[in-house]
Formats: structure tokens, C-alpha cells, sequence
């Protein structure tokens, strides 16, 4: 292969490990601030608001780290294989490292707002995909 093929078969797959590497990072995900962390070398703090609109989904995944997260805008969402539910306006939750999470749809006609804070490894990923449920 020459420079000139080799260069963009190069450019292609370090594109496509980027498409593959967000593939899990919300499009609606803002990210407001990010800190490291006094104290705990190799951990960041980052703040973020997301706003899931209806149909949108947000899949099954982990953090190497803790994320709170605060319902800003509540909605009806839905997991597969069960009714729909409603996450009220308000709501409070705290996933811990590497447990999986989430993996719903917003359902119904109102869009779901979330404010997050992770404290995670700066070496890692923010989202990687949740193992396979047993």
C-alpha cells in the first residue's frame, strides 16, 4: 500500500474508533465544568447538563466512578419489556463505579433534563457500555 492509501486507511479507522469510543456519549450531554480533583490524583469532577428529548434513549452504561444525578425536568421514561414510569422533576440518584445503568427510552411527549456530576479516573472514559446482563 502507499503513503498516500495508507495515510487515509489510517485516518478512516482512527475515525471509526472515534465514532465507536462516542457512540455512548450523549449529543445531548453539555458539559458545563471540569475540575481535577484536590486530594484524589488521577480523578476529575465534571459537571454536565443533558436534555433527552421523546424517542431518544439513553443506553445501558457504566462510569469508572460515582455520577449524582438531579431530575431537573422530569418525563416518562421506559425500560425495555416494562410499562412506562415516570422519573419526577426533582428526583435524586447516585450510580457507584462501574455499575450499570440506565437503559430507557423517554417516552410521551415531554423531554427529560438531567443535571450530572461524576467524579471518575481522568485515564478512562466517561461512558463505556454496561456488561451484558446475566
Amino acid at each position: 500500500m502507499d503513503k498516500k492509501h495508507l495515510g487515509l486507511a489510517l485516518c478512516l479507522a482512527l475515525a471509526a474508533t472515534g465514532l465507536a469510543a462516542q457512540s455512548l456519549e450523549p449529543a445531548a450531554r453539555k458539559e458545563l465544568k471540569r475540575a481535577e480533583l484536590s486530594g484524589a490524583p488521577g480523578m476529575q469532577l465534571i459537571s454536565s447538563i443533558s436534555v433527552y428529548q421523546p424517542g431518544e434513549e439513553i443506553p445501558r452504561h457504566v462510569h469508572h466512578g460515582l455520577e449524582a444525578v438531579y431530575v431537573v425536568q422530569g418525563a416518562m421514561i421506559q425500560v425495555p419489556g416494562k410499562d412506562p414510569q415516570p422519573l419526577p422533576t426533582g428526583a435524586d440518584l447516585l450510580n457507584l463505579r462501574d455499575a450499570p445503568h440506565a437503559g430507557f427510552r423517554v417516552v410521551g411527549d415531554q423531554a427529560l433534563k438531567l443535571y450530572t456530576v461524576h467524579v471518575v479516573d481522568r485515564d478512562k472514559p466517561l461512558y463505556d457500555a454496561a456488561p451484558a446482563a446475566k
